[in-house]
């Protein structure tokens, strides 16, 4: 995906807001149990016609969501063993501090690609 242009018109901006949303929809996720993978699904079905652009970041956003959300099962099942106490906050942080920077990087319309991602959802 190419980036947008860098001196942007309004529409480019929506588009912008728009990619930046569907990052930071995952943020939901700390409020209510898959809250992470629901908001950005919603935010991207609904405005995925609007433009190339948010449609991939939606994408990259949901598929990001469920590999987090496999982590954080599996981590769950390690706290039998102590381990899974630190990777659900490793993975929880870690989630965080990449849908900051993805949103960043969308809203400067750049695409952005989450690492060590699953990408399911083509």
């Amino acid at each position: 995906m190419s980036e947008l242009d860098p001196h942007p018109n309004n529409s480019d901006i929506e588009i912008r807001r728009w990619a930046a949303a569907t990052h930071i929809a995952a943020v939901a996720g700390y409020l209510i149990p898959f809250g992470n993978i629901i908001g950005p699904l919603l935010v991207w079905q609904l405005k995925k016609e609007d433009g190339q652009f948010i449609d991939d970041q939606g994408k990259e956003s949901v598929n990001f969501q469920i590999t987090v959300s496999i982590a954080m099962l599996i981590s769950a099942a390690l706290t039998l063993i102590l381990i899974g106490f630190l990777l659900i906050f490793i993975v929880g942080l870690g989630a965080l501090i990449l849908v900051v920077i993805a949103a960043i990087k969308a809203n400067d319309g750049e695409a952005y690609r989450y690492p060590l991602t699953l990408r399911l959802i083509k």
